[in-house]
């Protein structure tokens, strides 16, 4: 197969437009920053807190849908093991933006966070708070990778080009215009992103559901024909397993940069039902290539899954099953979805590097000017670190689930205690962090090679391995929340009762529960709990990225 020079042309030119569209937003953000009561950190990171709801809206969607959700549930509706029942990205991702809107988005609006860790670092002080930044780096640099990873697949096969090209092209240009505006370029961008993967997607539909070589997925759903049922089935076994998936949350530092609560709110909501609007399309090419005789295609006699290729099933249905300029649009549609989702994580990491671990812990002094050039190396070094992953596993789909994996188990529960719980304090943090880890260590995860040590309800030897079947993240989660709490109402019961000397209280929590009832947010920030709380004198705001 020769080069597609026809759609290298396209990708060229979206390329170009969103490279324009991010330089005129970085000319709106250098207006913002004369006009700005607060400093140039602010206006990169929040878009000086100036982001409307419907601009709002389309950068939340635009966030999420990228190229690991596209790809991700068109392989989950096609595998056989899995199917349709087990595509949950769009489902609890609309769930964990309702969430978000009705719990999380007000309260750390209202408190003015710039980043997810700012509660952390305000309650917990900035020892524990910096290895809690650790889980929530990695998590982000996996999304990096994922959406990626998305692209490259998607170039590969479609253009004929070199996967290290697709890849590391893709993620220039993604660096380039979040380094030149910051928030303004990535979110006026995604406005063009999101349009684009709407009209590309709905377009590529029809052409593949009225395609020669496949039956109607209407017989295919549920019958046995080239392929298992598209639909997938939900075996006793595995109700556990699926609960455990269906409960994934994550989150995303991005509606806190809206003009209000209110806004932040509605931005969920809204954002809610676009993102299940947007997972019918790849649904439906899934369902496609599971009603598809591969051996009537250019393809070849074996189907995508015999060749283990599943992971590149989108793009090989939209060449070999649509004309080329149908299978150039659905490249577009594929390159936006991923650059919207890379921009959000690169400012999202380096948001939480710069001011929770550079400003306030190894340089407090830093200018405003310094911070601005610590933004954009870390830009650059997460997009490098990020792209470099993708040379080490092929399937999107495993990425997805080891980022959300990170932010479900480890980082959602010490955000809910923080927030909601005035009991919490840093030792129990502390012991709920490391239990957490050791716990989720121990209960294994196949996926990656990791074996299970500690067998919950259920768990089976199958082919000399060990098989969790219970839920075992949301075991992990409930196991760390719990002990999060435990210690910490210890904590206070030792030193309150001066069962321990008051010398040994390092995190200086004796009498906090004396504190007069209000939000647990409002508390810490009045307080200062935390051995070192004083490193947040300079909050100005931040951004939750709203529950997975």
């Amino acid at each position: 197969m020769a080069l597609n020079i026809a759609g290298v042309v396209a990708v060229v030119v979206f390329y170009i437009l969103i490279l324009v569209t991010g330089i005129l937003a970085a000319w709106k953000a250098k207006k913002a920053e004369k006009t700005s009561r607060g400093n140039r950190t602010e206006v990169v990171l929040l878009g000086d807190r100036n982001i409307n709801l419907l601009v709002g809206i389309f950068t939340m969607t635009a966030t999420w849908v990228g190229g690991g959700f596209i790809l991700g549930v068109t392989e989950a509706v096609y595998t056989p093991k899995m199917g349709l029942i087990w595509a949950l990205m769009p489902v609890h991702q609309s769930l964990s933006f309702i969430l978000g809107g009705l719990f999380f988005a007000k309260p750390m609006r209202d408190m003015k966070y710039v980043t997810m860790m700012d509660p952390f670092q305000i309650n917990y002080g900035n020892v524990l708070s910096a290895s809690l930044v650790l889980p929530a780096l990695l998590m982000d640099v996996m999304w990096v990778a994922c959406t990626l990873l998305g692209l490259g697949l998607t170039m590969t096969v479609i253009l004929d080009l070199h996967f290290a090209y697709s890849v590391c092209i893709s993620s220039a240009v993604a660096i380039i215009y979040t380094l030149l505006g910051g928030l303004y370029s990535v979110a006026f961008t995604d406005i063009i992103q999101l349009c684009l993967i709407v009209v590309s997607l709905w377009l590529c539909v029809p052409f593949l559901l009225l395609n020669d070589t496949s039956l109607n997925i209407a017989e295919t759903a549920f019958n046995n024909t080239l392929h298992e049922p598209w639909v997938g089935s939900l075996e006793k076994d595995k109700v556990w397993k699926w609960i455990d998936d269906f409960l994934l949350l994550g989150f995303h530092q991005r509606t806190l940069s809206a003009t209000s609560s209110r806004t932040a709110q509605l931005t969920c909501y809204v954002a809610a039902i676009i993102v299940l609007i947007l997972g019918i399309p790849p649904v439906l090419i899934g369902a496609v290539a599971a009603s598809t005789d591969w051996n009537l295609t250019m393809y070849g006699s074996l189907s995508p899954y015999e060749r283990g290729e599943q992971s590149m099933v989108l793009p090989l249905t939209l060449q070999y099953l649509t004309p080329s300029f149908i299978s150039i649009i659905g490249i577009g549609a594929i390159a936006a979805a991923v650059m919207s989702s890379t921009d959000s994580a690169l400012l999202s990491v380096t948001s939480i590097f710069s001011l929770n671990i550079y400003k306030n812990i190894l340089r407090k002094q830093a200018s405003d000017r310094e911070m601005q050039w610590v933004i954009r190396i870390s830009i650059v070094v997460v997009g490098i670190a990020g792209t470099s992953i993708t040379f080490f596993t092929k399937s999107v789909l495993l990425l997805w689930i080891l980022g959300a994996d990170i932010a479900y188990t480890l980082m959602f529960p010490q955000l809910v205690c923080v927030l909601f719980f005035k009991v919490t304090n840093a030792y129990g943090g502390a012991v709920g962090y490391i239990v957490g880890l050791i716990v989720r260590i121990l209960l294994g995860e196949n996926t990656v090679g990791l074996p299970v040590v500690l067998c919950l309800p259920g768990c089976t030897l199958e082919d000399g391995v060990y098989v969790q079947t219970f839920a075992v993240r949301t075991f992990s989660m409930l196991f760390t929340l719990i002990t999060i709490l435990a210690f910490s109402a210890l904590a206070l019961v030792l030193f309150n009762k001066g069962l321990l000397p008051e010398r040994w209280d390092i995190f200086k929590v004796k009498h906090k529960n004396a504190v007069p009832p209000g939000g647990a947010v409002t508390q810490n920030l009045k307080d200062g709990a935390g051995s070192d709380a004083e490193c947040d004198e300079n909050r100005d705001g931040l951004p939750l990225e709203p529950m997975l």
